[in-house]
């Protein structure tokens, strides 16, 4: 590690009204964070600037009666696009853009239909109204003429983003119903999507070089046929979508390393995700798998794999499913082959939960973490008390460069 740089305290209340006036009225002393759920660095950008964003803001979970609720300390709290410069040792915002639907309006963080965790304010007791216009975002990109696309770990969802940060449209599986937005809404994706784990959607997203592709990570594997299988597999999916044609092109099985020995810290198959993608060449995935306390990056060959799409592999009625299979060979399926290439986990002074990153030349990476807004627990008086987890963005020099 060469560089690290760190944002500076900044009421959610202030960043947020700055933007979208009088939206927040009580930000219960919660700070800007999560802008590390993704790093995006374009090739014409200055070297120390790079496009962040938020995921749908500060959530906790409170148990009540048996049962956890998801929790939005700030029901107003709307995602948000950020520019940064890194300098010195801060993070400085330059620009900040928040997400709104056609008419304007703010499209929020909160949960969309009876499908996702019901949400609750912040002491669990009052539950909220379902938005289907909400968008707990995560990976982003950025083309030459401004446009944004990012994913989503509701619907899943791809959405592409015009440049003011206004939602042109949203991708969501074949079979959801999403009804109401303040944006026009395809159900195209692969109807199996719809079988993802509740907050363990599209985590990541890539963009080729010329621009002709886009890749998506699916965080966790589906719960396909149940959840028991699904917490258990060690396969999830990435998809490939043509960004001219708006279609989806190509699916491809990714195989998780074994939990209890890439992180003994966490050794339950369902702590491992795949959080960050770049895609470096025409058939070169780099892909970040990864626990709360672990990350590793892999180059995968899209070339060696075996595409699923519009196989039975997406159809609900196969049995046994992919998600099922122990032996993906022996299934006739080859996954994406994988090589390790960056081993995080060996740099000293990488925070937890790197959810984004930026490959800025062939020998060095950029990696930015989600604080998860350092939420805690709250006082009497409703008022966050965090541990004093902060955003930062890390620069690694790499040993070996990247193809």
């Amino acid at each position: 590690m060469t560089a690290t740089y760190t944002l500076a305290d900044l009421p959610i209340a202030a960043a947020q009204n700055a933007v979208l006036p009088g939206s927040v009225t009580n930000d219960r002393k919660l700070l800007l964070g999560g802008i590390g759920s993704d790093l995006w660095h374009g090739p014409s950008d200055p070297p120390n600037e790079f496009w962040m964003v938020t995921d749908r803001g500060p959530n906790g979970q409170i148990r009540v009666s048996d049962a956890n609720r998801r929790t939005f300390p700030i029901p107003e709290f709307n995602p948000l696009i950020v520019r940064v410069r890194i300098e010195g040792s801060a993070i400085t915002i330059l620009q900040t853009l928040p997400i709104v639907g056609q008419s304007g309006r703010p499209v929020t963080g909160l949960s969309n239909l009876d499908r996702d965790e019901p949400p609750y304010d912040y002491s669990a007791q009052t539950r909220l109204p379902l938005n289907p216009n909400g968008l707990d975002t995560e990976g982003l990109v950025r083309t030459a003429d401004g446009t944004f696309w990012l994913v989503d770990e509701y619907g899943p969802s791809l959405l592409k983003i015009d440049s003011t940060g206004k939602v042109v449209k949203r991708w969501v599986p074949e079979g959801v119903a999403l009804t109401g937005t303040d944006y026009p809404v395809a159900a195209t994706l692969p109807a199996i999507f719809g079988k993802r784990k509740i907050n363990r959607g599209f985590e990541g997203l890539g963009l080729s070089p010329d621009g002709k592709f886009l890749a998506l990570v699916l965080q966790s594997p589906l719960l396909n046929p149940d959840a028991n299988t699904g917490n258990a597999s060690r396969n999830t999916r990435v998809l490939l979508f043509d960004p001219a044609a708006e279609r989806v092109t190509a699916e491809y099985a990714y195989r998780f390393e074994a939990a209890a020995t890439f992180d003994p810290k966490a050794p339950k198959a369902d702590e491992m995700k795949l959080s960050a993608i770049v895609v470096l060449n025409a058939t070169t995935l780099l892909i970040e798998e990864r626990t709360d306390n672990v990350a590793r990056l892999y180059l995968c060959d899209i070339g060696g794999a075996t595409n699923l799409l519009g196989t039975k592999w997406d159809a609900a009625a196969t049995s046994p499913t992919l998600e099922a299979s122990d032996n993906l060979p022996g299934a006739g399926v080859t996954p994406l082959p994988k090589v390790l290439a960056v081993d995080l986990a060996a740099v000293a002074g990488v925070p937890g939960k790197i959810e984004g990153i930026a490959v800025l030349d062939r020998n060095t990476l950029v990696i930015a973490n989600d604080n998860d807004f350092d939420i805690g627990d709250f006082d009497p008086s409703g008022n966050n008390k965090g541990a004093g987890s902060k955003s930062r963005i890390l620069v690694i020099r790499l040993e070996r460069p990247l193809p």
